[in-house]
C-alpha cells in the first residue's frame, strides 16, 4: 500500500449479515496477516454497530493464530452493552472456522471532566529527520537481508529519531522515539482516524523490546510475533499530521517482550497510549 487511501479501502469491510463483516488482506512480505490490519478492521467492524455519538476510548486484543493472507477474514461483533455513557463491543476475527483474534472495545460519549497529562519528550522534530524507507534504501547493498525484510510500501510514513532498530549491531537501551503520519489526508470522521492509528500503532512496538538483545538476535535465527495489544485514546487528533511515538520496553522474559508507547501530537498533547506484549523466540 502506497498511501492512506489504499488503507482506507482495505478497512472498508463488506457487511454479510447483521453484525457480521468480511475483510480482505494486505499481502505482507512476511506472508502472514499484519496484526495492525486486524486491529484496524476489528475497530471498523465494531464502529459499524455503535451509535454515531460514541467514540472509541479503549480496546484490548489477543492475537491467537497467524492469519492466512490468501483468504478473507470474517468479523463477528457481539453487542455486549449500550449504556447511558458507554457502549461495549466484543469482536472475533475468524478464518477456517476458528478465531484468530479477539478484541473487547469500549466507546463513550464526549464528556467534560478533569484533565492532565505527562510531558512530551524533547527530541528532534520530523522536519530534521529522514524516513525509515530512505534508511532502508541506503543499506540495500550492505545489509541485503534486512533490506529484503523491510523494503515494502506502507500507508504510514515513519521517521526514527534514533538509529533504525534492525540495523543496530550492538545492544542498546530499550527506548526509541519515532515520528509518524498517514501518507495523505484521511477521509471520514474521527472513527477513521482511530482505525488508522490502530494500524500504525502495531509498528515499532516489539522491535523496542529487541534493542537490548541485538547481538544475540543478529547472530541467531529468531521469530517475533505480537501476542496482545491494548490502546487507550485520550484526546482528538488528526492522523494525517505528525505524531511522536515515544516507546520503552520495561521487561523481557520467558520469550516475551513487553513494550509501552505514548503518542503525542506536535503541540505536545498526549492523544493515545499503547501497550503490547510479543513473542521473541530464539530458534536453535
Amino acid at each position: 500500500m502506497e498511501n492512506v487511501k489504499e488503507l482506507e479501502d482495505l478497512l472498508s469491510l463488506e457487511q454479510i449479515e447483521v453484525n457480521i463483516f468480511r475483510g480482505q488482506n494486505f499481502r505482507s512480505p512476511w506472508k502472514r496477516v499484519f496484526g495492525g490490519q486486524v486491529l484496524a478492521q476489528s475497530i471498523h467492524a465494531a464502529y459499524r454497530t455503535v451509535p454515531e455519538d460514541r467514540f472509541l476510548h479503549s480496546m484490548h486484543a489477543y492475537f491467537i493464530l497467524a492469519g492466512d493472507i490468501d483468504m478473507p477474514i470474517v468479523y463477528e461483533v457481539d453487542v455486549v452493552r449500550d449504556g447511558g455513557s458507554f457502549t461495549t463491543r466484543r469482536v472475533v476475527a475468524i478464518q477456517k472456522g476458528r478465531p484468530i483474534f479477539i478484541m473487547a472495545a469500549s466507546f463513550q460519549l464526549e464528556q467534560d471532566g478533569v484533565n492532565h497529562q505527562i510531558e512530551m519528550p524533547e527530541v528532534k522534530g520530523p522536519e530534521n529527520l529522514i524516513s525509515d524507507h530512505e534508511i532502508i534504501e541506503s543499506i540495500k547493498d550492505e545489509f541485503p537481508k534486512i533490506y529484503a525484510a523491510y523494503n515494502h510500501d506502507r500507508p504510514i510514513e515513519f521517521r526514527p529519531v534514533e538509529n533504525f532498530g534492525p540495523l543496530l549491531q550492538q545492544n542498546g537501551e530499550p527506548y526509541q522515539h519515532i515520528w509518524f503520519r498517514a501518507k495523505g489526508e484521511v477521509s471520514g470522521g474521527l472513527s477513521r482516524h482511530h482505525e488508522v492509528l490502530a494500524y500504525a500503532s502495531d509498528y515499532n512496538l516489539l522491535t523496542t523490546a529487541t534493542l537490548p538483545h541485538r547481538v544475540k538476535l543478529n547472530t541467531n535465527k529468531s521469530f517475533l510475533a505480537s501476542l496482545d495489544h491494548g490502546m487507550w485514546i485520550h484526546r482528538k487528533f488528526d492522523i494525517s499530521k505528525w505524531h511522536l511515538y515515544a516507546l520503552d520496553s520495561p521487561s523481557a522474559s520467558n520469550s516475551r517482550g513487553f513494550t509501552r508507547g505514548n503518542i503525542f501530537n506536535t503541540e505536545g498533547k498526549l492523544v493515545a497510549s499503547v501497550v503490547q506484549e510479543g513473542l521473541i523466540r530464539i530458534i536453535n
